[in-house]
């Protein structure tokens, strides 16, 4: 009995993270919360932007394309990158870029000086986002993941949330211009924290000078040219513009140079060879559709009250934070959640929540105000917390400690191309269901309808009591029918772009199926 006593190897207690380790985190989730937010942030300034700088409504779209160009491009470089130049002196040289050129931003007074600015802000913010969650994947002990995952989650879900909701208020209570100089005391603080948290590493300019350049200029074309194209395609009426013509060329140029580096590089710039692991591909899957239904939903609901609810930006803004109260009531449960349940299972829930939420607001009407928006938007905040923060946890356990770099590069970026690709559909979805509806509601009203020719009757006497020229009246009464024809139209139109963006969500939910259980996932880390 003593000799099996003695033998007996005490269970060691799992290692808790360091103080060090936790303002590693803290530092790289409040760097990806500043990048989120400033994709969006100038959305409610675009009108006071574009009228201080002389910039056309068509011209200003670019002052959103430019940032998300140029991030998209940076968040799959970021895990190569942190291999040359050490994540501290990489995040450090990415943070100082930002803040120049938020500056820059907040000083321009010409079009192509924002421009140069948003593109280079982008730049710079890219590089946040995947590295925050390297850093929860490599920092922090597998037992309080959960509580990391939480943390840079939310800068997933409050970012796009809190952007137009902080952009409109600055814009509307002091000037738009502080939508980039909010950026300087939040830079510093990060700064500061990075300095402490992450510890000095060397530099390895040989991976410099032996990177996948073909895969890296690739890149920088193929993914810069298909957001152009995804963004601004609707616009110029697609293959209409010489403009979309050429950077579809270059966008096929560029992705044929990306394959070239998958065969001819042992290191290439994108490991695409992640997505050959079941799990991790349908992580990636979902993540591009849940991105277009996050991007999707806040582009929907502030135009729908913007336009026909008659809301300011400041109004429409307060409607999108009903979807974040959820998380500060479910905040300090997550991370129990997350370690108690099974993910997977969490993100099927959160779809359904996400999809029944869309399916809510399938029944607007002209009438429909700020409140028709409020239980869809609560549901949506729910079905968002319950669908990212499992799905970031997930994407970090589906792959090895040594891949979460490149793994956070592709899963950031299929969240942001997944936003982009769904904004595109949804401008041409919206353009052609409206055209239909339209032409519906028209050929749905005969010349010969009693019912039309008495509203027109009544129509005509009201303007003529106003105006008292028959002709004027006449005039005026058939142009309130079509306006009235046209406002039901895109009604209809919003309606159809939320049933789309529910459906998407349903067809994603085969493929939890395929996630990783946790068994699976611990074992895989062995």
């Amino acid at each position: 009995m003593a000799e099996a006593l003695a033998g007996a190897v005490p269970h060691e207690a799992p290692r808790n993270a360091s103080l060090t380790d936790w303002i590693a985190v803290a530092a790289g989730s409040m760097g990806a919360l500043l990048a989120t937010l400033d994709i969006s942030i100038t959305n409610s300034a675009l009108p006071q932007i574009q009228g201080q700088i002389g910039a056309t409504g068509t011209e200003g779209t670019w002052i959103a394309t430019g940032y998300l160009m140029s991030e998209i491009v940076m968040i799959p470089l970021a895990a190569w990158l942190t291999r040359v130049f050490g994540l501290r002196r990489f995040l450090i040289g990415t943070a100082l870029m930002f803040t120049f050129f938020s500056m820059f931003c907040g000083l321009s007074s010409s079009l192509g000086a924002m421009i140069a600015g948003r593109i280079g802000q982008g730049f710079a913010g890219g590089a946040m986002i995947p590295t925050a969650q390297t850093i929860v994947r490599t920092r922090l002990p597998a037992h309080q993941m959960a509580i990391g995952t939480t943390l840079f989650g939310m800068t997933a879900i409050l970012g796009p949330l809190l952007g137009p909701v902080i952009g409109g208020w600055l814009t509307e209570n002091i000037n738009w211009r502080w939508c980039f100089f909010l950026n300087l005391p939040i830079s510093i603080a990060l700064i500061t924290l990075l300095l402490v948290g992450l510890p000095a590493e060397k530099m390895n300019l040989e991976r410099f000078i032996k990177a996948d350049w073909l895969g890296i200029i690739g890149l920088a074309m193929g993914l810069s040219s298909l957001t152009v194209v995804l963004e601004e395609g609707q616009r110029e009426h697609w293959f209409d513009s010489l403009l979309i013509c050429w950077l579809s060329v270059t966008m096929v140029v560029g992705f044929f140079g990306i394959a070239l580096g998958q065969l001819r590089s042992a290191t290439p710039i994108l490991n695409l060879r992640l997505m050959t692991n079941s799990a991790f591909g349908s992580v990636l899957l979902i993540a591009t559709a849940v991105g277009a239904g996050l991007y999707g939903t806040a582009y929907l609901v502030p135009q729908f009250l913007g336009i026909l609810s008659g809301y300011n930006a400041q109004q429409a803004g307060s409607i999108m934070l009903l979807s974040g109260i959820p998380a500060f009531f479910v905040l300090p449960l997550l991370p129990r959640i997350l370690g108690r349940y099974d993910l997977r299972w969490l993100v099927g829930i959160g779809l359904l929540l996400y999809w029944a939420s869309c399916f809510l607001d399938t029944s607007l009407t002209a009438a429909s105000v700020g409140h028709d928006f409020t239980v869809s938007q609560l549901l949506r905040g729910f079905g968002q917390i319950l669908v990212m923060l499992p799905l970031s946890q997930l994407s970090m356990r589906s792959v090895q400690a040594h891949e979460a770099g490149d793994a956070a590069g592709l899963y950031n970026m299929s969240r942001n191309l997944g936003g982009t690709i769904g904004l595109a559909l949804l401008g041409v979805l919206m353009d052609r269901r409206s055209h239909f509806h339209d032409d519906m509601l028209r050929e749905g009203i005969p010349a010969n309808s009693q019912l039309a020719q008495d509203h027109m009757a009544s129509s005509t006497a009201s303007y003529l009591a106003q105006s008292g020229d028959p002709s004027t009246a006449s005039l005026q009464a058939l142009t309130q029918v079509a306006s009235d024809i046209a406002q039901q139209a895109a009604v209809m139109a919003y309606n159809d772009a939320f049933h789309a963006l529910g459906l998407a969500m349903l067809t994603c939910l085969p493929l939890i199926f395929i996630l990783k259980s946790r068994a699976a996932q611990a074992g895989s880390r062995k």
